[in-house]
């Protein structure tokens, strides 16, 4: 499978080249275009299940991702009958980057809206990000991947890799990805009241150990915020 990601930082899409046989899973509407030799089935958003209670307890599992993890609830795996062409890109203005998971590097942690395709060697499983998720704009759970193969992720604006080594701060609301061997603490950005409520900056992620982030250039709650009393 060869990939190019064009238009970017903007407005990115992802054209993807599939050779005979190779499929990709992606986010239910995600799809722009693609030729007549690869087609698309459309499952539950809870892996691949057979038979009827394990029916049931995906369903409820898609329900889970839908209306607590932000994610939509079907996916959509496109598979190539002969060779050809498959168009995509999210629902947000912004960029794409792609992750090449394989079993000896870390889990790569992301947060669920910024999923938008995966090769079907990786697995995205519902993360509970504990009772600090409460207090981030995050939400209260995030994606984690696993397994082998590529994974493309997406963002409201540009993406910045971050090296870190030791600590770094991030606005919660500008986390795309992380690494699952730095471990993180969510807190107020400045000291005290103040530094909570007028600072404007809200609440922040202070990642610690050795790994990378994933950062967007901008912040979509701060834009609807923004945007509201203009409609």
């Amino acid at each position: 499978m060869r990939h190019r990601i064009e238009y970017g930082p903007a407005f990115a899409w992802l054209r993807l080249r599939l050779n005979a046989g190779e499929s990709i899973d992606t986010e239910a509407g995600s799809m722009i275009a693609r030729t007549p030799s690869i087609g698309m089935t459309t499952r539950l958003n809870a892996g691949r299940s057979v038979g009827v209670l394990s029916w049931l307890w995906s369903l409820i599992v898609a329900l889970s991702r839908k209306f607590l993890g932000g994610e939509t609830m079907f996916i959509n795996t496109f598979t190539a009958q002969d060779d050809g062409e498959l168009a995509l890109a999210p629902a947000l203005g912004g960029d794409i980057v792609r992750r090449r998971l394989t079993p000896n590097l870390p889990p790569l942690i992301v947060q669920t809206g910024s999923y938008l395709a995966s090769a079907p060697g990786v697995s995205a499983e519902l993360m509970w990000s504990g009772l600090r998720g409460l207090l981030s704009r995050e939400g209260l759970f995030f994606l984690r991947c696993t397994g082998e193969g590529d994974l493309f992720i997406c963002a409201h604006g540009g993406i910045t890799e971050i090296e870190c080594r030791g600590g770094y701060v991030v606005d919660t609301g500008h986390i795309v990805a992380f690494e699952a061997s730095l471990d993180y603490e969510i807190g107020a950005a400045g000291s005290g009241i103040k530094g909570l409520v007028a600072s404007g900056e809200g609440l922040v992620c202070t990642f610690s150990g050795v790994g990378r982030i994933w950062i967007q250039s901008r912040n979509i709650q701060a834009f609807a915020t923004w945007l509201n009393p203009n409609l």
